[in-house]
C-alpha cells in the first residue's frame, strides 16, 4: 500500500505527513507499506478478525516491525492485537500493551490542556499571542490562542525552519533555540485568520503557554489533570528522551537494501508531538468521550469546535482533531507521524466505534489502513448511503468522454517549481515528479481515472479537456483530494543561470545559501552543506532539495530571493 505524499500543498499532511522530523517537499512521494502479521494473543474476537488481520499481511517479513491494533465499539476492545516486531534486538513482539511514540496525534492532549486552562479561568482563547509572549514581532497582535489551536495563525512551522537551516534528522536542539527561530520570523506564511495550514509551531507555542499558565511544565500539568484521573497509566508527554519507558516499542525505518535503522530522536520537544501510550491507555481517553465523567460537555465542545476563517469557510479542525466525514459517517480523527513511529486514532462517534493503529515502522500509513478497517467493520452503515454518494465520496467527478493517453500527456504544476510529467511508455501513462526523479507507471481503471497496481488508496483522474489536452488532475490520497493544474508552457531559453550566482543571506534563517554554476547546471547549498541541482521552473524561479527559489531584481539585476518550502514561504535572502 502506498499514498502520495503532496502533504506540502494539502491538508492531507496533518493525517500522515508531519512528518518525518523534516518536512522535505523534494523527498520521495511514495511510501511502501509491509506490516508483518506476527500474531500474539489478541483482546476479543469478532467475526470480522481475518479480514481486519489481512489489512496487515501486506509486504510481510517474518522480523519486521509493525503495529498494534484496537477496535473500540461502545467503550469495549473489541478486537486488539499486536502485529510484527516492538523490538527487533530481543524479537519483541507489539501487542495492546505496547507503548508508542504517536507524533501528532498528540496535539488533542495539547489542545486538552489549553482548553482545561481556559476553563479554569487562567487564559482565554481569545488572548492574543502578544499577551502570553511579548517577545514576537507586532503580528502577534494579531494571533489568538484560538488561531494557534485551528492551525489558521500563519505562523511558521519549526520542523520546517530547522530543515531550512540546514539541519540533519540527527542534531540536537531546544525549546530555547526554537523559541529564538520563531521570534525571528519577520512575516508569517498568511494574515491570521485568512488561510489553514498546518503549523507545528503553533502546538508547540500552546506547550509553553501551558507552562506559563499553570505554574508547571505540561507534561506534569497533563499527568495530574488527564492521565491520573483517567487511569492512564502508560501515558505521558515525553520531554525527557533519556527517560526510561516500560514496554517502549522502538522506532524503525526502511533501509535501502529492504531492511530497518533504529529511528528514534533526541529530541524533548513536546505540544506538537511527544505523547507515549498504548492503545489500551488510548481507549480510555476514547471513553472520556462518551461518559464525560472528568471532561464536561462544554470541554467537549471546545476541543470539536472548528475553526472559521475570515471568508466564512469551515476549517475542518478544532482542538488538534479533524472533525470530517467518511463514506457519510461523521468522523472525529488525527493522525501522527516522526521518526519511526506512525499513528492513527479514528473515531465514528454516533457509532460509537473508534480505530487505533500505532505502528513502529516509518513506512506505515495507519490512516488509510484505518479506513480500510472501517470499511470492514461498518460496512452494513455504509450500505445504508445511496450507492452514487458513496462513489461521490470515494472518486472525483469525470468527464463522460473517454481521453486518449496523449490528451493526457504534459507537465502538471502542483505550485510553482513542483512539477509532475506525464509520458507514455509502452502504450501506458508514465509519471515522473521533477522534484525528486521518481517513477511510476499507471493503469486506467476506467474512463479517465489511473491508478497505481496494488495501490487502492490513490488514484489520479484527469478532467476538463480544452483544445485537445486534459487541464486539470485530481489526486485522491484516501479520501482527500489535491487539485492539480496543467502547466501553461513557456519558452525559458533566455534565462542565464550566471545570473543566480552568489551568495543569498537569510536573517530569519541565520545562513547563507550559496548558488554556483557546475558544468552548465546551477547548483545550491546551504552553508558547507551538500549540493543539489536546481531545475528551472520559470522565469527568476527555480526548485531545488530546500524548496522553490524565486529570485528578484533590482533595475535588471538579481538582488535577493524568496524560499518557498512546505509550511514556510516567502522567506527573504538579501545578495551579499
Amino acid at each position: 500500500m502506498v499514498y502520495l505524499n503532496l502533504s506540502f500543498v494539502t491538508t492531507f499532511e496533518m493525517l500522515t505527513s508531519e512528518l518525518t522530523i523534516f518536512t522535505n517537499p523534494m523527498k520521495t512521494l511514495l511510501l511502501a507499506l509491509g506490516l508483518i502479521v506476527l500474531s500474539i494473543p489478541c483482546s476479543g474476537q469478532i467475526a470480522e478478525a481475518k479480514a481486519i488481520d489481512e489489512v496487515f499481511t501486506t509486504l510481510i517479513s517474518p522480523q519486521s516491525p509493525g503495529a498494534s491494533l484496537g477496535v473500540f465499539k461502545d467503550g469495549q476492545l473489541v478486537y486488539g492485537k499486536g502485529y510484527g516486531l516492538a523490538n527487533m534486538e530481543y524479537d519483541i513482539p507489539n501487542d495492546t500493551q505496547s507503548v508508542f511514540r504517536i507524533g501528532s496525534t498528540s496535539k488533542q492532549f495539547t489542545a486538552a490542556c489549553v482548553v482545561l486552562l481556559a476553563q479554569q479561568g487562567k487564559l482565554s482563547l481569545e488572548d492574543p499571542l502578544s499577551k502570553h509572549f511579548p517577545e514576537f514581532p507586532d503580528y502577534a497582535d494579531r494571533i489568538t490562542i484560538r488561531q494557534l489551536m485551528n492551525h489558521t495563525s500563519g505562523i511558521r512551522d519549526y520542523l520546517q525552519i530547522s530543515y531550512l537551516r540546514g539541519m540533519s534528522e540527527d542534531d540536537f536542539y531546544t525549546d530555547q533555540e526554537i523559541m529564538r527561530w520563531l521570534v525571528n520570523q519577520t512575516d508569517l506564511n498568511f494574515e491570521p485568520g485568512s488561510e489553514f495550514t498546518y503549523s507545528n509551531s503553533g502546538y508547540w507555542l500552546l506547550g509553553q503557554l501551558v507552562n506559563k499558565v499553570s505554574g508547571k511544565n505540561m507534561a506534569q500539568f497533563a499527568q495530574a489533570e488527564i492521565f491520573e484521573p483517567l487511569g492512564m497509566t502508560a501515558t505521558h508527554f515525553h520531554n525527557d528522551h533519556q527517560a526510561i519507558v516500560k514496554n517502549r516499542a522502538s522506532g524503525y525505518a526502511p533501509t535501502t537494501d529492504g531492511g530497518y535503522q533504529i529511528s528514534m530522536t533526541t529530541l524533548d520537544m513536546i505540544g506538537d508531538g511527544g505523547i507515549f501510550t498504548s492503545i489500551e491507555d488510548i481507549l480510555k481517553w476514547d471513553n472520556e468521550y462518551y461518559e464525560r465523567k472528568l471532561l464536561n460537555d462544554a470541554f467537549w465542545k471546545e476541543m470539536t469546535t472548528t475553526g472559521k476563517l475570515s471568508n466564512g469557510e469551515d476549517t475542518e479542525y478544532g482542538g488538534g482533531l479533524f472533525m470530517e466525514e467518511y463514506k457519510g459517517l461523521r468522523t472525529i480523527s488525527h493522525g501522527g507521524a516522526f521518526v519511526g513511529f506512525r499513528a492513527e486514532l479514528l473515531r465514528f462517534p454516533d457509532q460509537k466505534v473508534s480505530v487505533a493503529i500505532f505502528a513502529n515502522r516509518g513506512d506505515a500509513n495507519p490512516s488509510t489502513m484505518a479506513q480500510e478497517i472501517a470499511d470492514i467493520i461498518l460496512k452494513d452503515q455504509f450500505k445504508d448511503l445511496p450507492s452514487e454518494a458513496v462513489a461521490e465520496v470515494e472518486n472525483p467527478p469525470m468527464d463522460e468522454a473517454e481521453m486518449e493517453l496523449d490528451q493526457l500527456v504534459g507537465t502538471y504544476e502542483v505550485e510553482p517549481g513542483v512539477e509532475v510529467v506525464f509520458s507514455i511508455s509502452n502504450d501506458s501513462l508514465h509519471a515522473k515528479q521533477k522534484w525528486n526523479g521518481s517513477e511510476y507507471n499507471l493503469y486506467r481503471e476506467t474512463g479517465n481515472r489511473f491508478k497505481m497496481k496494488g495501490q487502492d488508496g490513490l488514484s489520479f483522474t484527469f478532467t476538463d479537456l480544452k483544445d485537445g489536452l486534459a487541464q486539470e488532475l485530481t489526486v485522491m490520497q484516501g479520501n482527500r483530494p489535491t487539485q492539480v493544474k496543467r502547466k501553461e508552457e513557456k519558452d525559458l531559453s533566455g534565462v542565464n543561470p550566471n545570473d543566480y550566482i552568489g551568495t543569498y543571506f537569510s536573517p530569519e534563517l541565520e545562513v547563507n545559501y550559496i548558488f554556483e554554476l557546475k558544468d552548465g547546471q546551477l547548483v545550491a547549498r546551504v552553508g558547507n552543506g551538500e549540493e543539489h541541482n536546481c531545475t528551472l521552473s520559470d522565469v527568476d524561479i527555480y526548485t531545488g532539495r530546500m524548496g522553490t527559489y524565486r529570485f528578484q531584481r533590482t533595475i535588471g539585476q538579481v538582488s535577493g530571493m524568496e524560499l518557498d518550502s512546505g509550511r514556510v514561504i516567502n522567506v527573504k535572502f538579501e545578495k551579499k
